[in-house]
């Protein structure tokens, strides 16, 4: 937990660490059990949930911070981590969002850019975290996702979207299954992600 004088001090002075006008929002997808769910974000001081995510170093290479703040909200390194795409053309302001008790000069007020990427992970082994901005974590049913704060339902759609896109073509998910696996195993990874079934006889060859 952080104290009260590091969250002040992160609200005068995060953007001599952090670039102010950057951000990255994770859709984190947990597979566990033939289930698909998404990690949802309750931010403090926020009336509603958000894809989790953090501020960009800046000394910080992109794919560097999207893979620290992978591990710092699951706990988890060497998932498979997509960049997918750029938020920039919604505009919100903080003080729209009940953070009118932020100073004037906040960084945090500024408008940000939005760097979008996805994940998949085992979620029965994440051990999520909260940091200065939010105050505890759920995971959603993929299928009754509620209204997100921000442009966070936009994001979720496009990031579920490409995932299934490219399963095909990239290792999405490998890292759930053992090194050896069944045909049978991985289809029904794949009608999982994808929210439908399969033809038996098809698959292979895909």
């Amino acid at each position: 937990m952080k104290t009260e004088k590091e969250v002040d001090d992160f609200i005068h002075n995060g953007h001599k660490k952090y670039l102010p006008n950057l951000v990255i929002d994770c859709a984190i997808f947990g597979y566990h059990d033939h289930q698909l769910k998404i990690l949802l974000a309750k931010w403090k001081r926020f009336d509603g949930y958000s894809l989790p995510g953090g501020f960009v170093g800046r000394k910080e290479q992109l794919s560097v911070a999207a893979s620290r703040i992978l591990k710092e909200r699951t706990a988890l390194d060497k998932v498979f981590l997509q960049q997918f795409y750029t938020f920039g053309d919604s505009e919100f302001r903080r003080e729209d969002h009940k953070y009118a008790d932020l100073p004037k000069e906040s960084w945090l007020r500024e408008r940000t850019l939005c760097v979008g990427f996805y994940a998949l992970v085992e979620f029965s082994r994440v051990r999520v975290e909260e940091d200065i901005l939010t105050e505890k974590y759920v995971w959603q049913d993929i299928k009754k996702i509620p209204r997100l704060l921000f442009d966070h339902n936009e994001m979720l759609e496009k990031a579920l979207y490409h995932m299934r896109l490219n399963l095909y073509h990239q290792p999405i998910g490998y890292n759930l299954l053992e090194s050896k696996f069944t045909l049978p195993e991985i289809q029904s990874l794949y009608e999982t992600i994808l929210g439908k079934q399969l033809d038996r006889r098809n698959f292979p060859k895909k």
